[in-house]
């Protein structure tokens, strides 16, 4: 049999009247509630006896008291009824977000908040390390640097030819001390053994230094090399702290650094303080440091006070401390915490004044005033430019409390404001 088949003669019409069916759930919201329930249907035969009626009643009745006592348990986390009747319904477990509903004591409460603001207000302890790292390695790279600076034939071609630099009293001029001392200079920053300097001789034939100085310079050569050893280690952990500030902490960099010009700067003007209160103290102290006794101490007649005099010595360590105090103070200045680096918003006199005189006056208009004023405003700021103080005003003039406030004359000025035509603006 297809669709296109005819009907068969005998075959019975579907019965879709759902009067009979009152077992089926679908059908519920068909029966009649209330005194009407009671009440056979019009036209129909009163099939159900009294009897049988009630009794599916009090069925519907229990069944809706045990939806209501399975919604309860859903929501009180599965608990059972007392008196609840035996069955399936009573080994049923609870669902996965029942306690969700059941609220935990207030201690808890206070503590889980507690830990949450805790959290919240932690600042991660890598880039604090990184900033310190930074702060102390600043410093000494710039004392290695400048240590570095001095330790070369440029200053020592400037120290010779400067006006009242003491002379030699023993034979050599300018000349034989640039020659002699670059040879002393270059000793302290290559790879060559104390025979560098060993077999230099003078215009006489005789060697040049002798054992002693030979040994010293041995000495500062060790000194020298591990200090610039040092701050090349520094200035590679300061590299790497710099790049994982730049990327983890938002003004790291600038905060290591600002901490690092200030500690510079109180490191370098105690030791100033201490080599201007007594230079020959601060100078033996110094050596005692980094040299045995007995091996730093020479003639004026030796080759080493001949072309390093006192008077050398105290220049290299203005010239230090200046190069050191210079890039501090320039550092200083160029990481201080303005309220721009800091990414906070620019508070001028000028911005503080035209901000109150806007609030004073937007406390003295109606709404329709308001919204005038703002259209104006907005009209002023797509202008290019700043209009100059002497030029004529260009928008209508908003009335204020003194003035009789008009609701119907607000949008006939912002009209006239909004049609009138521009004035010279400055570019």
């Amino acid at each position: 049999m297809t669709e296109k088949s005819a009907t068969p003669p005998n075959r019975p019409e579907p019965d879709l009247d759902p009067a009979g069916d009152t077992d089926e759930p679908a059908f519920e919201w068909m029966k009649p509630s209330g005194a009407a329930a009671s009440k056979p249907a019009p036209g129909k035969d009163n099939v159900a006896e009294p009897g049988e009626r009630q009794g599916r009643r009090a069925e519907r009745l229990a069944a809706e008291r045990r939806t209501d006592e399975r919604r309860t348990d859903e929501r009180t986390g599965g608990a059972t009824a007392v008196g609840r009747p035996a069955g399936e319904d009573a080994y049923r477990e609870a669902l996965p977000t029942s306690a969700l509903h059941v609220r935990p004591p207030q201690e808890e409460v206070e503590r889980r908040n507690a830990e949450r603001e805790q959290a919240a207000n932690a600042k991660p302890v890598a880039p604090r390390v990184m900033q310190v790292l930074l702060a102390i390695c600043f410093p000494v790279i710039l004392l290695v640097l400048a240590v570095r600076a001095v330790t070369s034939p440029l200053f020592l071609w400037a120290e010779y030819n400067r006006p009242g630099f003491p002379g030699d009293g023993y034979g050599f001029n300018i000349d034989d001390r640039m020659t002699y001392g670059s040879y002393a200079v270059d000793y302290l920053g290559n790879w060559s053994g104390p025979r560098y300097l060993g077999e230099l001789v003078n215009r006489s034939g005789e060697k040049l230094f002798k054992a002693g100085e030979v040994s010293h310079m041995a000495d500062v050569k060790t000194v020298m090399l591990s200090s610039f050893a040092a701050g090349t280690l520094l200035g590679i952990v300061s590299l790497v702290a710099i790049l994982y500030l730049r990327r983890r902490s938002t003004g790291g960099v600038r905060r290591g650094l600002f901490a690092g010009s200030i500690a510079t700067l109180v490191i370098i003007i105690g030791l100033g303080v201490l080599a201007v209160l007594g230079w020959e103290q601060f100078f033996t102290e110094f050596h005692q440091i980094f040299f045995a006794n007995g091996t730093w101490t020479f003639s004026l007649q030796d080759t080493l006070i001949r072309l390093f005099p006192a008077q050398f010595w105290s220049d290299a360590g203005i010239a230090i401390g200046a190069l050191v105090l210079l890039a501090s103070l320039l550092t200083l200045i160029l990481t201080w915490p303005t309220r721009r680096r800091r990414g906070l918003p620019l508070r001028t006199g000028k911005a503080k004044d035209s901000v109150a005189g806007d609030a004073s006056a937007a406390d003295g208009l109606t709404d329709t005033d308001t919204s005038t004023e703002a259209a104006l405003k907005g009209r002023r700021f797509k202008r290019r430019g700043t209009p100059s103080a002497d030029a004529p005003a260009e928008t209508t003039t908003v009335p204020n409390a003194a003035s009789e406030p008009s609701t119907d004359a607000a949008p006939e000025a912002a009209s006239k404001g909004a049609s009138a035509p521009a004035g010279p603006a400055q570019s």
